[in-house]
């Protein structure tokens, strides 16, 4: 099996792309927490207005339901009074405070009639003398002329035919005779204006409303009114949000406006026992403007300190390269002959110690050819040790060059001597490859006006019959010996 490596090595191999990926995982997480946070306070400035707009929602509600039964109230009242039998005979001021309780009817917010069963008006609550109309032909007064059970009814809104008040929503109740016969309807009239100043008091921004919706999908009021703002009157009811606030009755959703396409908070209730629909659309634009500010100066804050994060990587990163670069540098200074660019003598012991280990582990032959330059001192005096220098150098490339595996190494083992490395290598290969080295040598241009060309004897040893590297090292040398024994410029092989 091949060993582990070491902890931490693959940081010790790639600092810079551990940095980097750290960064970049420091960055991510910076991102998502600021996101994230984001996200929270977005949603907790929804709640908070959605809380907001409840309680206008609520406000809005009570006030309607009081004015509602205030108006009850008095129609109750006036069909009492109609019913009692000295009605007739009752002073003209006194008769007019018994069919109209001022307790109960405001005239700044409308006004109360007592209409006879063909319609026309025998009763007003803002004179004595009633007012000249006929209501026999609307809708309201056919309904209870039809149906004696239909209770308090609540029409839909109508421009008032009498006086000033503009818009309007009626309340009615049916007058019944002795023996259940229709006798009449008791209606009273509520300025819509009303609510638009009740809305009014209350700031919910420039771009949102408050709304008054009766079931039927038309606008009773909105405030703010503005010139592009729908007109009082104007039906929802085809419209999508209105189908979703009429199903769910009461809550809060987020939608486009039909209208004007734009995002808008909704919330909403029904009035309960009543036909009417309180409806508060917040603009998200409002809603989320200050939320916006802010997660756009968290955004840029955050960037820049990303930015800044990743930029310092790059710079140590850089300067992780440089360093691993000179470390490189040296260790392969510590590891090369300065002469002849080969591995020295402590490069080579590393590698014989591991291609030991894993020619013993794979059970693979490791040969190891000794080389030393035939008469080297008597070509060191001839031409100085200049010249001699020069001659190791081209002995050391010419070996290079015959090596042509990744994992055979060639190194100076000291002086004129040589020793090659080869993994995985019989001795018929090791004697074909110390044959080609031995050959090249020869061939090498004789130096100067030499007549000596450079030789060298080269010796094996084989790890096949050896189980100790020290044997097979001395294998080689012994054979380095016989080599120049018979004459030198040969290769001999381990003896047997």
């Amino acid at each position: 099996m091949t060993p582990r490596p070491p902890r931490f090595a693959l940081y010790r191999s790639h600092p810079e792309l551990i940095l980097n990926l750290g960064s970049c995982l420091a960055v991510l997480a910076i991102v998502a927490i600021v996101s994230y946070l984001l996200a929270r306070e977005r949603d907790s400035v929804e709640l908070s207005a959605i809380r907001s707009s409840n309680n206008i929602v609520q406000l809005i509600e009570s006030d309607i339901l009081r004015n509602v039964e205030l108006y009850d109230q008095s129609l109750k009242g006036l069909i009492w009074a109609v019913g009692r039998k000295e009605l007739p005979n009752i002073p003209g001021p006194l008769r007019q405070r018994l069919l109209f309780n001022e307790a109960f009817v405001d005239r700044k917010r409308g006004d109360v009639l007592w209409l006879d069963k063909q319609g026309n008006v025998v009763g007003d609550s803002t004179s004595s003398v009633p007012r000249t109309a006929n209501f026999g032909a609307t809708g309201v007064f056919q309904a209870h002329q039809r149906d004696a059970n239909l209770g308090l009814l609540v029409g839909p809104p109508f421009k008032a035919q009498l006086g000033d008040l503009d818009w309007c929503i009626s309340f009615s109740r049916r007058i019944s005779g002795p023996d259940g016969q229709f006798a009449g309807v008791a209606a009273g009239a509520l300025r819509l204006s009303y609510f638009s100043e009740l809305f009014r008091r209350l700031d919910i921004g420039d771009d949102s409303s408050i709304n008054l919706i009766n079931t039927d999908g038309q606008l009773l009021a909105r405030q703010p009114s503005r010139a592009q703002a729908p007109l009082i009157g104007t039906n929802y009811a085809d419209r999508a949000n209105f189908k979703r606030i009429l199903n769910e009755q009461s809550g809060s959703f987020t939608a486009r406006s039909s209208s004007s396409a734009k995002l808008r908070i909704y919330t909403f209730a029904r009035v309960p026992q009543l036909p009417l629909i309180v409806l508060v659309a917040h603009s998200a634009d409002e809603v989320f403007q200050s939320w916006r500010r802010t997660a756009i100066m968290v955004s840029v804050a955050t960037g820049v300190l990303c930015v800044g994060i990743l930029w310092l990587t790059l710079l140590l990163g850089r300067e992780l390269r440089r360093r691993h670069e000179a470390e490189q540098g040296l260790e392969t200074l510590a590891s090369t002959d300065s002469l002849t660019g080969l591995a020295n003598r402590r490069r080579l012991d590393q590698v014989l110690r591991q291609e030991w280990a894993r020619a013993q582990r794979n059970r693979k032959p490791l040969a190891v050819l000794m080389v030393d330059v035939d008469h080297f001192k008597a070509f060191n005096q001839r031409h100085g040790h200049a010249g001699g220098d020069h001659a190791l150098r081209e002995v050391a490339k010419t070996i290079e060059a015959c090596i042509r595996r990744p994992a055979d190494l060639a190194a100076r083992y000291g002086g004129e001597e040589f020793q090659v490395v080869l993994p995985e290598t019989d001795l018929a290969g090791a004697h074909w490859l110390a044959e080609r080295i031995r050959a090249s040598v020869e061939a090498l241009a004789p130096f100067a006006d030499d007549a000596h060309s450079v030789t060298v004897s080269i010796g094996i040893g084989v790890s096949g019959t050896q189980h100790d590297l020290a044997r097979v090292l001395g294998a080689a040398d012994e054979a380095l010996y016989r080599a120049k024994a018979k004459g030198r410029n040969r290769v001999e092989g381990p003896a047997d």
